[in-house]
């Protein structure tokens, strides 16, 4: 099983999405649910033609995490 961190921003009217590990995979919805969808079957494409093309598949080495800031240091 392969994993990869995907990111999804709200960008205008639509939202956008891409793995830091698949330079060049990324998809876009009209909802955060369907550019996650999108996104899913844009990495399987993906991965498919990398194998179609003999390519290794990269190793996932990105991570996220949120950072809390205090309200009360502005």
């Amino acid at each position: 099983m392969y994993r990869f961190l995907v990111v999804i921003e709200l960008a205008n009217n639509n939202y956008s999405a891409y793995s830091p590990d698949l330079p060049g995979c990324v998809a876009t919805g009209a909802t955060r649910e369907e550019a996650e969808k999108n996104m899913y079957e844009a990495i399987e494409m993906h991965i498919q033609g990398l194998r179609d093309d003999n390519l290794s598949i990269p190793e996932s080495k990105s991570f996220a995490e949120y950072v809390a800031i205090a309200e009360n240091l502005f």
